[in-house]
């Protein structure tokens, strides 16, 4: 599914985004422009043609959004999705990124264990902690064009099983006790109805043709693969996507809004602020079912993500 507006018929105030690249493979900063429902449909094709290109994009100074203005906006861009497949929201669509549930510390791409991979996402900043909290992003693609033609030719062939049962969060960092039984309450939840699926390792992503590595912290195993296997293969090719030339880092202030194309990337929240809370809104948008370099599509192996979005 492409990112087509929700909502065409949006008013249009002025407005003149001014796209400013951060890295050589990945991230822009978008400045001119005031996030909201209201926004002209030309700013809307600049940050589509943006992320599109950059793969994740930054916007300061958005204090003015709330959870309201930051959905009208989203809509703009896309379908929101329910807030997420098993954990609970703040109403229909957002979900808070709250350090005292959960501590998101590991490489992975948005809910690869459903079938439909939201396409992107909307994060807010509402609650910083004094240090740190930063975040990082990795482009799957460069990642899969920098590749040594055995690996890709390797790649190309692999599926690979993606399950919310493996919980990336399991390994954050424990603060204290009282963080400790929230962050247990909140496994217990993430992992309250089981999803599997199968997904091609290399994924044609379906706007720019593009083909990106379907990899992160979900990937149980390969299919045809036992663990030992899979375990050695998956860190050969999760390494290529991490490499430093593939990053953006991001540290964020109060009203910060960060947009990733979440079927080319690869984000990391570094778990670097001790005990202070750190809390951002985020909106999923809805995606598509993976499409492998053969034309095959991702299979369901278990569970039906229909409740959170359509396809």
């Amino acid at each position: 599914m492409t990112l087509q507006a929700d909502n065409a018929t949006a008013p249009a105030p002025s407005s003149s985004p001014t796209v400013v690249q951060l890295g050589g493979r990945i991230g822009a900063r978008v400045d001119g422009v005031r996030l909201g429902p209201d926004l002209a449909p030309d700013a809307v094709a600049t940050i589509r043609a943006a992320l599109l290109k950059h793969k994740v994009i930054f916007f300061r100074e958005q204090r003015h959004l709330d959870d309201d203005g930051q959905l009208g906006f989203a809509r703009l861009l896309g379908k929101p999705t329910a807030a997420h497949p098993t954990v609970r929201g703040s109403g229909t669509h957002i979900l808070p990124i709250n350090s005292e549930r959960s501590r998101a510390d590991s490489w992975h791409t948005d809910v690869t264990f459903v079938d439909r991979v939201p396409a992107a996402s909307i994060l807010r900043a509402i609650h910083l902690p004094p240090y740190g909290g930063t975040t990082t992003w990795a482009n799957t693609v460069a990642a899969y064009e920098a590749l040594p033609v055995p690996l890709k030719n390797l790649a190309d062939q692999l599926w690979a099983v993606h399950t919310n049962a493996y919980d990336y969060a399991a390994e954050a960092e424990v603060v204290s006790d009282e963080i400790d039984e929230q962050l247990a309450a909140y496994r217990e939840e993430f992992r309250s109805t089981v999803f599997e699926t199968e997904h091609p390792v290399v994924r044609v992503h379906p706007e720019t043709g593009e083909r990106a590595l379907l990899l992160g912290q979900f990937v149980r195993d390969f299919v045809g693969l036992n663990t030992k296997e899979s375990h050695a293969l998956f860190h050969v090719l999760q390494d290529r996507v991490i490499r430093l030339e593939n990053t953006v880092r991001w540290s964020w202030a109060p009203g910060d809004v960060a947009i990733w194309d979440n079927r080319a990337t690869q984000h990391y929240a570094v778990s670097d602020y001790d005990n202070h809370r750190r809390l951002l809104h985020r909106i999923t948008l809805a995606g598509d079912v993976p499409v492998g370099i053969d034309g095959g599509r991702s299979i369901i192996r278990k569970g039906d993500a229909a409740h959170f979005s359509t396809v």
